[in-house]
């Protein structure tokens, strides 16, 4: 079965400084058929002006992941880091027992980027904070593991059995992905357009996928894509 969440659709958050689309229900936005996607439970696409940011705020229990596709963000929590959050970068904030943080963009130019929530296998866990680029390791045609249970690879650790690739695709180029038994898969479009079994997903587009052995996809146009694996 596959769910498209088209791009028009979500939810949106809207004032002077801030321009949020929500995937699933966030804050005010409220939809009962579009709460969350197993464990994924949160995808918001942010822009927030020059200058402006999120104040202090605190987090519990919960997997948080910053990926910056331009500008830059500037983070600061209580576990005392203060790093600059650039494009490229995947930031994972693993909240547990608890966390704040504060988000702002310190340039001239809007910061735009996706913050994704993932509940955690257990409640409780000692506070944590990572960050990397992947840039250098990506691939014109493939699939790049940014973030996995065991940290596998060059990957960031997450407390889920999850695994989340970046999948960059060029025009034209063809992809198939077997999906496990009992896994499901979030596709996230974050740039360019793709057509999956005859569904065209555009940038901001993403579609839910369960009781599925394959799928497939052909890039119309170039592309950049947030692949989910959930168990």
């Amino acid at each position: 079965m596959i769910t498209i969440r088209k791009s028009t659709e979500r939810g949106r958050t809207k004032n002077s400084w801030l321009q949020s689309r929500h995937s699933f229900s966030f804050g005010d936005y409220y939809d009962p058929e579009h709460q969350n996607f197993g464990v994924l439970q949160v995808i918001n696409e942010d822009k927030v002006s020059a200058n402006r940011g999120f104040d202090t705020h605190k987090h519990k229990d919960m997997e948080i992941i910053s990926y910056v596709l331009s500008g830059e963000l500037a983070h600061k929590d209580s576990l005392g880091n203060g790093s600059s959050i650039l494009a490229g970068d995947v930031q994972i904030m693993s909240a547990g027992t608890g966390i704040a943080h504060s988000e702002f963009n310190p340039k001239d130019d809007a910061v735009h980027f996706l913050q994704i929530w993932i509940t955690p296998e257990r409640t409780g866990l000692e506070p944590a904070y990572q960050q990397r680029n992947f840039t250098s390791q990506r691939r014109a045609d493939g699939l790049t593991l940014i973030a996995s249970p065991e940290g596998k690879g060059n990957s960031l650790f997450i407390n889920q059995n999850t695994n989340i690739y970046i999948l960059d695709l060029e025009a034209n180029s063809p992809f198939e992905y077997e999906i496990k038994e009992e896994r499901k898969i979030w596709l996230q479009i974050l740039r360019g357009s793709v057509n999956m079994d005859d569904h065209i997903m555009q940038a901001g587009d993403g579609a839910g996928i369960t009781q599925e052995k394959k799928i497939k996809l052909t890039c119309m146009d170039k592309a950049e894509i947030l692949l989910f694996d959930l168990g």
